[in-house]
Formats: C-alpha cells, sequence, structure tokens
C-alpha cells in the first residue's frame, strides 16, 4: 500500500482537516497522554478504526478491558483471561498471537485486564512483544503495538523491569523492521523521559497536575506547560517530526464504535452487537490451551508417580539396611553360641546343657539363612523399583521435548493466510458486468487497488461484478459471495474507495460510484 496514504482522525483550530500518514503511525514512535476523561483512549481508538477501515492490522494492549467496543465495527481476535474475551490465553500462546497478528493479518485486542496475578500479564505482553520483534526482523511488515498504561512497564525514576526494556528496545530499534509503538499514559510525569523524548509523534491532551505540565513545558515549551490545562475534551497539542509546524491544536473526532471505556452512568448499559473472528480460529486456539493442559497434567502425574516410586525405593533400602543389622547381629551371636557349645563339649555332666545350646544354634543358623534370603529378595526389589524411575524419568524427558516440539510448531498449524486465493473458486472473468472491466481507467484502478490491498485480481474482477450484478452490499455479505475473510475484502473495498470506483451508503455498504457504473445489457445480450 502508498507510504503517502493518510487517514482523518480530527481537525485543527482552523477548521483545517488533520490527517496522518499511515506508514508514520504504523511504523513510529509514538505517545499520547491526557488525564483520565480527557480524550486519550478516544484519541487511540479514532487511529485504530481508521488503521482498520483501511486494512491495517493492529495489536493493542488494553489494561482496562476498554478496547472491545472496536468488535461492534471490525472483526477482531479479542483474547485475555475473561470468559467475555473470544479466547482465554497464556504466555504459551505468543508465538501464535504474533503469527496471526503479523502473517494472518488478523487484528488483535490483547486484554490483559484479567489476570488476578500481574507476573502472569507482564508475561503474556512480554513474550507476544518479543515475538512481533522477533518475527519483524524478518517480515519487515508495517504494523503497530498499542500499549495503554505504558507507565507501568516504563516507569520514571523506578526499576524498568524485562517487559520496559523491551518496549523500550522496541522504540529505539522497531522501526528499522517495520514495527511501530504508540504509548498511552494519563501521567507522563511517570514515563521514563527517554522514551517520550524518542517519540516522533506525539499527542497532549488536556493535564492539570503540576510535574505533569512541567514535562509538556520541557518538551514542547513553557507556554504551552500553561495552556494544556485549559484544553476541553477531546482537544490536544499535537507534534509531528515529518510536518514543518512545530504543533497544532487539534480537535480529534469521536470514536464511532462503542465507547467501553466511558464513566458509567445511570442510564441502563446495554451491550451491543459485537462482530467475532472465525469460530474455526479460536477452536484452534482452545485446542492448543488443551493440549497443553493435557500435557502438564501428564507430566504432573509421572512425576507425582516418579516421587512414590522414589520413597518406596528409600524405604525398601532402610529395610535392606535393617535387615543386614540384624543378620550381622545374629551371625555374631550364633558364634558366640558356638564358641560356648565348644567349651561345654570339654566337661562332664552337662549334656542337657549342650542339647539347648546346639538347639539355640541351629534355630539362629535357619534365622540367619531366612534374613539372607530376605536381603537378596529386598535387593532384586531395590533393583526393579531403580529400573522403573530411570523408565518413568526418561518418559518424563520424552514428554517435556514432545511438548517443546509442540511449541515450535504451533506457529506453522495455522493456515488463515488472507493472501492465499482458494483453489476451488470457479473464474467468472467471462463476465464483464456489461463493459465496465473494458473502461480502462476502470481496469487500472482496479488493478492498483488489488496490488496494494490482501486480494488478487481475480479476486478484485468478481467484488466488481458481484457489486454490478446485485447492488449495494455490506462488507460480510460481499466477503460470503467472493468466498474471501472480511478483512482481505475490507482492505480492497478501501482502496477502491480511495480511487473512487466504489462509494459508501449511508448504512455502511459498498457500492459501484455513480461515473463507473455499468449500464444494463439488452436481453438478447443475456444468456
Amino acid at each position: 500500500m502508498s507510504d503517502q496514504r493518510e487517514v482523518l482522525v480530527g481537525e485543527t483550530a482552523d477548521g483545517t482537516e488533520l490527517t496522518l500518514p499511515v506508514i508514520e503511525l504504523l511504523t513510529g514512535r509514538g505517545f499520547a497522554t491526557g488525564k483520565s476523561g480527557s480524550g486519550k483512549s478516544n484519541t487511540a481508538s479514532v487511529i485504530a478504526e481508521e488503521l482498520l477501515e483501511a486494512g491495517f492490522p493492529l495489536l493493542i494492549v488494553d489494561t482496562d478491558g476498554e478496547y472491545y467496543g472496536l468488535k461492534e465495527e471490525y472483526e477482531m481476535l479479542h483474547a485475555g483471561a475473561d470468559e467475555e474475551c473470544d479466547v482465554q490465553i497464556g504466555p504459551e500462546h505468543a508465538e501464535q498471537m504474533a503469527t496471526l497478528a503479523l502473517e494472518e493479518n488478523v487484528p488483535i485486542i490483547l486484554d490483559v485486564s484479567g489476570y488476578l496475578q500481574e507476573d502472569a500479564a507482564d508475561e503474556l505482553l512480554r513474550e507476544v512483544a518479543r515475538q512481533l520483534f522477533v518475527k519483524e526482523k524478518k517480515l519487515k511488515k508495517p504494523f503497530l503495538l498499542v500499549v495503554e498504561e505504558v507507565h507501568e512497564y516504563i516507569p520514571e525514576g523506578g526499576g524498568v523491569g524485562e517487559t520496559g526494556n523491551l518496549l523500550i528496545k522496541i522504540g529505539k530499534r522497531g522501526r528499522k523492521h517495520g514495527l511501530g509503538i504508540l504509548g498511552i499514559s494519563q501521567r507522563p510525569a511517570d514515563v521514563k523521559k527517554d522514551f517520550i523524548t524518542q517519540a516522533n509523534w506525539l499527542v497532549w491532551h488536556r493535564l492539570t497536575w503540576d510535574n505533569d505540565t512541567k514535562v509538556v513545558g520541557r518538551i514542547i515549551d513553557t507556554e504551552y506547560a500553561q495552556r494544556v490545562s485549559d484544553l476541553d475534551d477531546g482537544q490536544a497539542f499535537v507534534q509531528t517530526d515529518w510536518t514543518e509546524t512545530d504543533v497544532r491544536k487539534v480537535q480529534f473526532r469521536r470514536k464511532r464504535t462503542f465507547d467501553a471505556g466511558a464513566t458509567p452512568g445511570l442510564e441502563e448499559f446495554e451491550r451491543p452487537d459485537l462482530k467475532s473472528v472465525s469460530d474455526t480460529l479460536v477452536g484452534d486456539l482452545q485446542e492448543i490451551s488443551e493440549r497443553e493442559r493435557r500435557e502438564a497434567d501428564r507430566i504432573d502425574e509421572l512425576e507425582a508417580e516418579l516421587e512414590n516410586r522414589e520413597q518406596r525405593i528409600g524405604t525398601l533400602e532402610d529395610e535392606l539396611e535393617s535387615a543386614r543389622d540384624i543378620s550381622t547381629a545374629a551371625q555374631q551371636l550364633a558364634d558366640a553360641v558356638a564358641g560356648v557349645g565348644t567349651a561345654q563339649t570339654q566337661l562332664p555332666g552337662n549334656d542337657e546343657e549342650r542339647r539347648r545350646l546346639h538347639q539355640e544354634v541351629t534355630e539362629l543358623e535357619a534365622d540367619l539363612e531366612d534374613r539372607e534370603e530376605r536381603i537378596e529378595e529386598l535387593t532384586e526389589r531395590v533393583a526393579d523399583r531403580t529400573d522403573e524411575r530411570d523408565r518413568l524419568r526418561e518418559e518424563v524427558r520424552r514428554l517435556r521435548e514432545r511438548v517443546a516440539e509442540l511449541e515450535d510448531a504451533e506457529g506453522r498449524e495455522f493456515s488463515y493466510a488472507e493472501d492465499d486465493e482458494p483453489d476451488s473458486i470457479p473464474s467468472d472473468r467471462g463476465l464483464d458486468a456489461g463493459g465496465l472491466l473494458e473502461d480502462g481507467s476502470v481496469a487500472d484502478s482496479l488493478e492498483r487497488a488489488c496490488d496494494g490491498s490482501l486480494c488478487s485480481l481475480e479476486t478484485g474482477e468478481r467484488v466488481l461484478e458481484t457489486l454490478a450484478r446485485e447492488g449495494p452490499l455490506a462488507t460480510e455479505t460481499l466477503a460470503t459471495r467472493v468466498d474471501r475473510s472480511t478483512i482481505a475484502v475490507q482492505s480492497l473495498v478501501s482502496e477502491l474507495r480511495t480511487r473512487s470506483v466504489l462509494e459508501r451508503t449511508a448504512d455502511g455498504a459498498y457500492g459501484l460510484a455513480e461515473g463507473v457504473r455499468p449500464t444494463t445489457p439488452e436481453p438478447s445480450d443475456r444468456r
């Protein structure tokens, strides 16, 4: 898609429309701030809406569960810990999240608000961000990572953890790989200044606390440290490196989708109908989770069994040592008795005593023989238990290797790539929709739109033929007609709309622009 493409997000103080270049949003380093209720999250949602409308995926790290409203209009994967999410995930899904976002063009809301343990949410974000960075080194695909409450990960004056250092690394080095970042915070004084000063586009909504306004004064100018506290809701001072104007006062538009982050009122809350991603995709992610649980349960079971076996071996070894001690004592006693008997044979008149001692010796020798057999039996059992323990340890090792292999292979188990055309769809190139594609300008616009979207020229022709035949259609309906994903078709119709081939109706459907609608052929021409 063209690097010169821009999206409309609001208007400046003199009424001029404010547009921002898509490539700078996707690959740049952004920072948006403002106190609660000033409009910073609305601004982030507006930018997200425009990128999604144009067919660009992104990943939003949602710390308060306020971005799911985007699903009212856009097909996104809502992943997190809550039951309201499309799928419940953990750090083991990080590679799959990055694969879906970058290779399958699936927009993702990574909702970390539902994790009871902060360490779990922190680890999930860290692993997802790491996978995005690693994959972008190879793919170099323009992509935006949005992080709410960024001061929690990159605090000023506090210890920056592994996750924070990774986000700083993305801010410094992500651009050359195509990975951009937008950090959002209501307290700029609490955000590490290195992150703010590296940003090449900044949005300053209303701030009133002295420490925060001082940051504005240091970054922009002292006069703005006073003016920033007088901004209305949705107003902001915008700085961008790509314009000659240093600072512009802007009124951002209200987002079109449901405002899930609005302060609750007395009126009844009504959750809107939300779009969902493919059930197959969600099912595969859930199968990964279930498989991880099964493997973990099996390992726990084997480790518990191994521990029991080791305890039993310890018991048998104790019994063996005790038996050896008894055997030694019996042998010593037998030797002593035998010695006494020898002495007694030299004395006259002691036949009864000699018989008794002889009997005791015989019994002790028999007991000694039994003890030796018991020792031999216990020795064999210890050897058997040791072999069993070694076998179990080997099975646990193989299972762990299998889990690692599955984790490496999971990234290859998804086949939702939006750029793969289905082989089974028959071509309709014989239909030209009443001469529509014979118009050289329309054909040229279609070819350029397909080059800039996720659809092939064949799919583009089918889209125009369908609209020429049936009239305006919603994106979802059109995607069904041509057997392509909603995301892929949305990227195409957005491109065609910018080239004046399509227009959007009041109810959100797409139809042929008035200047390119084909003439209806005569009945005699139809087959």
